[in-house]
């Protein structure tokens, strides 16, 4: 080892650190500052040459930062897949320390502390992307944006949405640690210098416009949480116990509204426990639900094809006619919603035999059209269910189908009394600040919210209670930064973190490994 090189344990030590002050920016506590400190702590224990090593300490701050974050996973589905989900989660960052040890052998790379931040920046949104998308369609929880719903810094997802909003965390970050470097070795010009970039950040982020004016009128919304009769996995072992709470929660509106005020009535993923499409008795309690208030209703459901599997599906109910338009899921959760290797994986938990038909995946974007008689036009309602909250294509196609407000239909009953539902919660409001729009989550237990374009939230529930909100949300149309560039800066992104590793790699043939071990900050 050369004796600039930080000793073994002790890169360790700063890992488990920095993994767990950045689980601490999440929900709760979601102390989002400490995402900063956590970064710059996996950027200084990673300052080894080794990639071997390197990929070590990654796996070590990703366990550090995703088994406390995703407890909840244990309380749903169990230890084995919620350790087997922690691990995956921090093998993606083992493999980031890995590319990290790799781009920086470039002797551009290593001797530019800029450049630096710029690569170390670059593939972390990368490896963000990889692990949202691979295996079984990804798990984008736990990105970085995701921590900074209450931080300024939210404001870059108006302008670049969660891939921006990852990047400028990370980049602050190793600008810390740069400058305790630099001022470690009394560079007062570039301790300046990396205090001078975090202020340029801080005064972008409050310079980009969060308009939350109303662009084409307003909505008027009922929203009902009902709670289920349990918890876990017995939350809905009662045979429609989970549709009357909800039926009484719409009839309790009216103790605020009077029949006909509301445009629309939303209900959450799995509102009803039995299929209004199937079952007769059903649909008539619903329909008088609906004829009650005198609006519309966006039921969560599901459905049994007769081919097999069912569908996570939400109809909007017209009172007198029934169902007249619908939204299916597109993203069912793997290992909760259909189970991928089934026989694979039953020897690793039982509980994979208490989901008896795979959930199947919806076509389309999430886009409801509602029709307004107040408004005499159309509104267009962008609905995603549950984790899709967590997915950028998913949420950005509903806008640009022509949403106006946002939906998120959830369940959070099989989580317990855990961080789960907060943790959505900062995403669905990180969303409204990314595409503009008016958002309701809306849950069967909570944590239910009425969220503004810019991220505020103006009316919140509890935990494990049956409630109510009505809200009046602004209807826009207008797209943001974010919704015209889609897609491209994240592909744009992979695309340079690639070059960045095989240039770096191809480099370090020219420079000499003790030339590359603790490099000029």
């Amino acid at each position: 080892m050369s004796a600039r090189e930080p000793a073994r344990w002790w890169t360790l030590v700063l890992a488990v650190a920095g993994g767990y002050l950045t689980r601490l920016a999440f929900p709760s506590p979601g102390w989002w500052g400490t995402a900063f400190l956590g970064m710059a702590l996996l950027y200084l224990a990673l300052r080894r040459d080794s990639a071997r090593w390197n990929a070590l300490v990654g796996l070590a701050w990703g366990l550090a930062c995703f088994a406390p974050l995703i407890t909840w996973a244990d309380e749903a589905v169990g230890l084995v897949p919620w350790l087997a989900l922690s691990t995956l989660e921090a093998l993606c960052v083992a493999l980031f320390g890995a590319a990290w040890s790799w781009a920086r052998r470039g002797e551009a790379v290593w001797r530019s502390g800029g450049w630096q931040a710029l690569v170390f920046t670059l593939l972390w949104v990368a490896v963000e992307e990889l692990r949202s998308a691979w295996p079984f369609g990804g798990f984008p929880w736990g990105r970085l944006a995701f921590s900074q719903s209450d931080s300024p810094l939210a404001a870059f997802m108006w302008l670049g949405g969660t891939p921006l909003l990852s990047g400028v965390v990370a980049l602050v970050g190793v600008v810390l640690a740069r400058a305790y470097l630099v001022a470690r070795r009394l560079e007062v010009r570039r301790f300046v210098g990396a205090a001078a970039a975090v202020v340029v950040v801080a005064g972008v982020a409050f310079a980009l416009p969060l308009d939350t004016r109303a662009e084409h009128g307003t909505l008027e919304v009922g929203a009902v949480q009902g709670n289920v009769p349990g918890s876990g996995l017995d939350a809905f072992g009662q045979r429609e116990a989970v549709l009357d709470n909800h039926l009484a929660g719409t009839y309790a509106l009216l103790d605020q509204v009077e029949p006909g005020e509301l445009d629309v009535v939303l209900w959450p993923e799995n509102g009803t426990d039995i299929d209004p499409q199937a079952d007769q008795s059903a649909a008539d309690l619903i329909d008088a639900a609906a004829q009650a208030v005198d609006a519309p209703m966006l039921v969560g459901t599901v459905q049994y094809p007769p081919s097999g599997g069912r569908y996570n599906t939400a109809v909007l109910w017209e009172p007198g006619q029934g169902v007249v338009a619908s939204y299916t899921k597109q993203h069912p959760a793997p290992f909760a919603e259909y189970i991928p290797l089934r026989s694979l994986v039953r020897p690793f938990s039982s509980a994979v035999d208490l989901v008896t038909r795979d959930m199947i995946p919806g076509v389309g974007p999430g886009y409801v059209p509602l029709t307004s008689e107040r408004l005499g036009r159309t509104v267009g309602l962008g609905d995603v269910i549950c984790f899709e909250v967590a997915y950028d294509a998913l949420v950005r196609d509903a806008v640009r189908a022509g949403g106006e407000v946002l939906v998120v239909q959830t369940n959070n009953a099989s989580f317990g009394m855990t961080d789960e539902s907060t943790q959505q919660l900062a995403m669905a409001r990180l969303r409204a600040v990314e595409h503009g729009r008016a958002t309701v989550q809306i849950s069967t237990v909570g944590v239910s919210a009425v969220i503004q374009p810019n991220g505020a939230v103006s009316r919140q529930t509890d935990l494990f209670t049956a409630d109510q909100m009505v809200a009046t949300l602004p209807l826009r149309q207008s797209l943001t930064p974010a919704d015209r560039s889609g897609s491209w800066p994240a592909w744009i992104v992979d695309a340079l973190a690639v070059c960045t590793v095989v240039a770096g790699a191809a480099g370090a043939y020219r420079l000499r490994r003790t030339d590359r071990t603790d490099p000029p900050a």
